[in-house]
């Protein structure tokens, strides 16, 4: 079996991998709580021939499937959360739930775990067919939204066995991801105080929401003192009820806090915790604080970077119906803020980005590769995909599963999560990652010059997971 063959397996798979992607779709389970989810995956990949494990790394909805056995490990990194109150029809082109406040893909990870998984089965024909050594190791990662599933498996050593680790996600370009992301704590702060009658004795109260507004208005201020490049979010996730004429005796308030580099938020965190207690102490109530999860920023690996961006410009791209064609031309017609990712990153993609984006700026599908422009700056964003790339060479490539100017997170995500758009952008994605992985297998010093590369950037450091020991997964789900 030659590279190409392989490759066609994925395609001999299509129907029965679009139609996991839907049933992953249908259960729309948020962070680690996807259980309906890993059952779907994990008796796909039981079917395809793979050892599985579950409850990984001491994580519930954690699990993989093995095959094969020596070196080189290749690891496919499969993500299958949802997000809460998106909850939308399929291929509907305007706003309508079927269950209001119930979760939605709107990200589009029902795709991305299938796609990895497309991905892996490929590689473990390719090594058994030609009788090759090499382990193929598909991970489903839970709680990728708000919860760091991958750091948690870290932690505890679930990637310490892998060569390199391969990943994908859904947008709307065709391109290889390089640059680096926003590492991050989310932690929670409860406030306790006693409750009284706000007008008759209001004296003998200690109101646990003056604390929480106290220390938002501090933290607020603290914005102009803490590096550009970090964010810090909050969420007021209980405000003490809904009577006014009573002192709330509990409130409570959950912190993103996020920077380019994780000891970076280890500072702002310490500062931000200070600001808690003078609340605190200010208000006379009692405070709790509670860690949930912590991510990594990502490590980028410029040699698998090249290597994957090599594999999806040798590829065709997909083409569609007029049906198709006219349902993304609905679903971008629906955005109210549309905007040209192209455009939006033209100073990382350079004088040919900005060619395209011009170019390109009317599609309806972003139907072309993206010229690959190795990055270290750091995205807006946060993803527990680099925990990994701390631990080994990770790479990612992204493609268009959605109508060009789709906003991630949104209705219009969901909606088009089941779509053939959809489906034919995840098989593209599993086409890429497998390819790559082959490409490694076949030539051994592309791991070695990834390892080398990995090295050179962690410059002696080692990966330090953010999460303390003890702190255990938490079924919280307030976004990425």
């Amino acid at each position: 079996m030659d590279k190409m063959q392989a490759l066609a397996v994925i395609d001999g798979k299509k129907d029965w991998l679009d139609h996991l992607g839907d049933q992953v779709w249908d259960c729309a389970e948020t962070a680690f709580q996807e259980f309906g989810s890993m059952k779907i995956l994990c008796n796909a990949l039981a079917e395809a021939g793979f050892e599985v494990a579950q409850n990984v790394g001491d994580v519930p909805t954690a699990f993989t499937g093995r095959y094969g056995s020596g070196k080189p490990v290749i690891g496919f990194l499969g993500e299958f959360d949802a997000l809460s109150g998106l909850n939308q029809k399929a291929c509907c082109t305007s706003k309508e739930a079927f269950q209001a406040g119930a979760p939605g893909h709107g990200c589009g990870h029902n795709n991305l775990g299938v796609g990895s998984m497309g991905a892996a089965i490929a590689v473990k024909e390719y090594l058994s067919a030609n009788n090759l050594p090499g382990t193929v190791i598909y991970y489903g990662c839970p709680g990728e939204e708000g919860g760091s599933g991958k750091a948690f498996m870290a932690r505890e050593g679930v990637f310490d066995e892998l060569d390199i680790a391969l990943t994908w996600h859904p947008g709307d370009v065709n391109c290889v991801a390089s640059g680096s992301s926003l590492a991050n704590y989310q932690v929670s702060y409860k406030f306790k105080g006693i409750s009284a009658h706000a007008a008759g004795c209001p004296h003998l109260g200690r109101s646990a929401l003056d604390a929480v507004e106290l220390m938002n208005v501090a933290v607020n201020f603290l914005r102009e003192h803490v590096i550009p490049e970090a964010r810090m979010h909050y969420a007021i996730t209980n405000s003490g009820g809904f009577s006014p004429n009573v002192v709330q005796a509990e409130a409570e308030v959950l912190y993103l806090l996020r920077a380019p580099k994780t000891p970076q938020v280890a500072e702002i965190y310490d500062r931000v915790n200070d600001i808690a207690k003078g609340a605190a102490l200010m208000t006379s109530t009692q405070l709790e604080t509670r860690f949930i999860k912590a991510c990594s920023n990502v490590v980028p690996n410029n040699v698998l970077e090249r290597l994957m961006h090599k594999n999806l410009s040798e590829l065709p791209l997909p083409t569609y119906t007029d049906e198709e064609m006219a349902f993304a031309k609905s679903i971008r017609e629906s955005v109210e803020n549309l905007s040209n990712t192209l455009e939006s990153k033209a100073d990382k993609y350079g004088i040919e980005g900005k060619r395209l984006a011009k170019e390109h700026k009317d599609d309806i599908i972003n139907n072309f590769v993206v010229p690959y422009v190795p990055d270290d700056t750091a995205m807006p964003g946060s993803t527990d995909v680099g925990d990994v790339s701390w631990v080994c060479p990770t790479a990612q490539v992204n493609t268009a599963t959605w109508a060009s100017g789709t906003p991630g997170h949104s209705w219009q995500v969901v909606a088009q999560g089941k779509s053939e758009i959809a489906h034919k952008a995840t098989i593209l994605a599993a086409k890429v990652m497998a390819g790559t992985a082959i490409d490694a297998i076949l030539d051994p010093s592309i791991i070695e010059a990834a390892k080398e590369e990995l090295n050179d950037r962690l410059d002696g450091g080692k990966y330090v997971c953010p999460i303390p020991k003890g702190v255990k997964p938490a079924a919280i789900n307030p976004g990425k």
